[in-house]
């Protein structure tokens, strides 16, 4: 989890690598996306149409969509086969983004999520923190222009970085990492977080 371009994608693709080194069978997928029905709701979501308006609730109900057929289709399968499952954002997105960005109600959100995702909880949450600044500063030097969501203002985008740093105070799972810095040494860090965590001798 994260801001944009906090480099979530990166460390997630580091991880299963290790894992796989590891001869550990990991089920690599992302959130909007993940499946065909999914991955069409994420061009909604993502693509910029300045003609069409997407209301809020409608986005939120479009990323519960998303998450009910990812979860349905592809992770609970992966879990029953003994996979372990790294997702590219799951519902603490949902939290933020159209909870505490958007002003949607929390309680709401928290009930279409169980929901959705028929009441599973990660183990680990992994939470890449960067200021805001550096996001738009990543953001701006890519080849591709932002989309819909990226191109909110910097308050949205520090009430998103406010909730998930609440949520890291809150909620066990999660644990803080700094985003900035050599890629390769926050590689290291969440690796020996998770060797920690999960291969206790």
């Amino acid at each position: 989890e994260g801001i944009e371009a906090c480099g979530k994608s990166t460390q997630l693709q580091l991880m299963a690598n290790w894992l796989q080194g590891l001869k550990i069978e990991v089920l690599v997928t992302r959130e909007p996306g993940g499946t065909d029905l999914g991955e069409n709701i994420r061009r909604l979501l993502k693509e910029v149409n300045k003609s069409e308006k997407i209301s809020d609730m409608a986005e939120l109900l479009l990323f519960e969509a998303s998450r009910s057929q990812h979860v349905e289709e592809k992770i609970l399968p992966a879990l029953d086969a003994g996979k372990i499952v790294l997702c590219d954002r799951f519902y603490d997105s949902t939290i933020v983004y159209q909870g505490a960005a958007r002003k949607l109600n929390i309680n709401f959100i928290s009930t279409l999520n169980t929901f959705a995702s028929r009441g599973l909880v990660p183990d680990m949450t992994i939470f890449l923190d960067i200021p805001v600044k550096v996001s738009f500063e990543r953001i701006a030097v890519r080849q591709i222009g932002r989309d819909r969501i990226e191109q909110e203002g910097e308050d949205f985008f520090e009430n998103v970085r406010h909730e998930y740093l609440s949520l890291c105070r809150v909620e066990d799972r999660f644990v803080k990492f700094d985003g900035i810095g050599d890629v390769q040494t926050i590689h290291e860090k969440i690796k020996n977080e998770f060797t920690r965590k999960f291969f206790k001798n």
